[in-house]
């Protein structure tokens, strides 16, 4: 089951945005930011973020791969486990 995100209107974050950035660093989960009780934006953590950058980074190349296999550009998965296995083997 899922928790239920923190929600703050703007209203309350352009009173006390400093409070707003504790309780995201603090907590560690994402602030969901409400407009006219609309989600409209969320605040993460500096980490959160990069660590998440981090992740997409990796997805993006992960389906590039798989589309250049797709096409026949790929290499075989034994092939490249077996050049993995020399070069920790040279190491």
């Amino acid at each position: 089951m899922s928790k239920v995100p923190d929600i703050m209107p703007v209203t309350d974050l352009r009173q006390d945005a400093a409070a707003a950035l504790k309780r995201v660093r603090a907590t560690k989960q994402p602030l969901v930011i409400t407009q006219r009780g609309r989600a409209a934006a969320v605040m993460i953590s500096i980490e959160a973020y990069e660590r998440a950058e981090h992740e997409r980074q990796i997805l993006r190349v992960l389906a590039r791969g798989e589309r250049e296999i797709r096409a026949g550009k790929g290499h075989d998965l034994d092939d490249v486990l077996e050049e993995a296995d020399r070069l920790l083997a040279d190491g």
